[in-house]
């Protein structure tokens, strides 16, 4: 199995690249027509939710730069 990335964009979608696939809560399966990439929505303007559709373009600022968390609480 290929391994999953999520890339975080700035002021925009998270990108799912690789071999994974995206349920509901209740455990159904979305559709995605073989796609192996796509984009889903961060900031809840999108028309086609949970998927990214650019409602984000001058509507979302998130400067998305990688840290640590804190260690995991016991």
């Amino acid at each position: 199995m290929a391994a999953t990335k999520l890339t975080i964009n700035n002021n925009g979608s998270i990108k799912i690249e690789g071999d994974f696939e995206i349920v509901d809560r209740n455990g159904n399966v979305f559709g995605l027509a073989g796609r192996e990439v796509v984009g889903m929505c961060r900031c809840g303007l999108s028309k086609n939710k949970p998927f990214c559709d650019g409602s984000h373009n001058g509507n979302f600022a998130h400067e998305a730069v990688a840290f640590d968390l804190p260690p995991k609480k016991i």
